[in-house]
């Protein structure tokens, strides 16, 4: 029987809508026939797949999973169901087991309480893009497999966090025993896993609302807004600790701040890990996300490392990974993935660790090394509407405009996601959303005044195109 999703939640890396007016249960019904029945395909008809199964905390979610299980049962797949968890925990669930060849996790991410979705993996690779639309396709013509597959019950948790504790296998206990860490898990799903690693790590650990809640009751789980980090802040004051660990709501993004409550931003935190992987890694790729700081390419480079930018997201990010075998990736917006002694998807807990890890092996505090970070004066992500027909012509104009007549201050045009020019005063960055109908414009520079040249550099292109960079809108 054909089914029609809604046209906004078939998105570039997910699958995302407001439950109730885009997204429910015949959605996520629609999307585990969809799922299952190119797994299925994939293996061999004759094949009887295995898809392990989680969810996040939210309202929705135990309503989403159950009609999802029956979409991919009523397709021929085995299922798996680890429950509520942390997204890097279904990940770890399809990495760690040879038996499991898909995965898919419904969460709604950082986005509001109203929100649900799914991310998925597919035969160990991350299912985005064209196989996204492919399940609106399937869906559209009915063309599902038919079958009746088997569901199953699994505790990983213990497993899970026996693997994160492997992150500082090599460190001389006396290292860490002296440690005190605050963490902040936002009402998220990863509040659960977290308490049951804090209790194994060594040192001195506190924890702020581990407690998993749909409606996040004391800040919203995007640790790369500032104001989401004021609990953690005090925390961290209060208690003299040495740096303070924050979750998104679904556990695959990390945020931090050092011992003086300073934010470490994505960038500065790959920064960090990257001086400890490429200790052991000497040449290796290191991939970032092309809105990040020269300071990091710079840093890399420094210290031995091939910095490679990429374009943004986590499915892109991830496939870049395997395609260059690269050990270490991450983008501003605090997805980090580790392939050097890990899975190489994003785990926000395996990279609490690694920073652990890294001040332990490099011998310096958080803090000196966040302190050791050059200063770089750059702007928030700016993020503005532009009408969803529109965003793409008009990055497509501009892009035009800077290679073939760039004029004399760009030095550089680089078009790998967007446009990211290089001139003097430094950097600027213009690119539109894959998920959203907003342009996302971001510029560094070493002075205020070049700041303010780079800005106008980015309105003047704009305004070429007819557009203006109006008040900035949230993820």
């Amino acid at each position: 029987m054909a089914y029609q999703f809604d046209q906004t939640v078939l998105r570039e890396y997910d699958i995302r809508g407001i439950i109730g007016e885009t997204l429910g249960p015949d959605d996520a019904r629609a999307i585990g026939r969809g799922f299952g029945t190119l797994l299925r395909r994939a293996e061999g008809e004759g094949a009887s797949p295995i898809v392990a199964v989680g969810y996040d905390g939210r309202v929705s979610s135990p309503m989403l999973e159950h009609a999802l299980v029956e979409g991919l049962t009523a397709s021929g797949c085995d299922v798996v169901k680890i429950g509520m968890s942390a997204t890097p925990m279904l990940y770890y669930a399809e990495a760690s087991s040879e038996e499991i060849q898909g995965g898919i996790q419904i969460t709604g991410s950082h986005n509001p309480p109203n929100y649900n979705g799914f991310k998925m993996v597919f035969q160990g690779r991350p299912f985005f893009g064209s196989d996204i639309q492919k399940l609106g396709e399937l869906a559209a013509a009915g063309d599902w497999l038919d079958g009746a597959g088997s569901v199953t019950e699994c505790d990983i948790i213990g497993e899970y966090v026996e693997r994160m504790l492997e992150g500082l296998v090599d460190i001389p206990a006396d290292r860490l025993s002296t440690l005190k860490v605050g963490w902040d898990a936002g009402n998220g799903a990863a509040g659960p896993a977290l308490e049951m690693l804090a209790a194994r790590l060594p040192g001195e650990h506190h924890l702020l609302f581990t407690e998993v809640d749909g409606h996040f009751p004391n800040h919203h789980p995007d640790p790369t807004v500032e104001e989401n980090l004021t609990d953690l802040r005090a925390l961290v004051a209060e208690k003299n600790l040495d740096f303070g660990v924050a979750f998104d709501g679904d556990g695959d993004r990390i945020g931090a701040i050092d011992g003086e409550g300073r934010v470490i931003w994505g960038d500065q935190l790959l920064m960090i890990y990257a001086e400890d992987v490429l200790k052991t890694h000497q040449g290796a790729t290191i991939i970032a996300d092309v809105k990040a700081s020269r300071a990091l390419f710079d840093h890399v480079a420094a210290h031995g490392g091939e910095p490679l930018m990429w374009k943004t997201g986590h499915s892109l990010i991830k496939s870049k990974m395997k395609e260059t075998g690269s050990p270490l990736a991450g983008e501003m917006s605090g997805h980090v993935f580790f392939a050097d002694t890990y899975y190489g998807f994003d785990d926000a807990l395996y990279a609490g660790v690694r920073l652990i890890a890294a001040a332990a092996r490099l011998g310096k505090t958080v803090t000196e090394l966040r302190g050791a970070i050059p200063p770089m004066l750059n702007t928030p992500e700016m993020r503005f509407q532009v009408d969803e027909v529109r965003k793409f012509p008009a990055m497509a104009e501009v892009t035009e405009r800077l290679t073939t007549n760039p004029g004399p201050s760009v030095e550089e045009v680089n078009a790998t996601d967007g446009v990211r020019v290089n001139t003097a005063d430094g950097w600027w960055l213009l690119r539109a959303s894959n998920t959203q109908d907003v342009l996302v414009a971001r510029a560094e520079s070493d002075t205020a005044e070049g700041l303010d040249r780079l800005i106008a550099q980015i309105d003047e292109q704009l305004e070429l195109s007819g557009l203006e960079r109006g008040e900035s809108v949230g993820h």
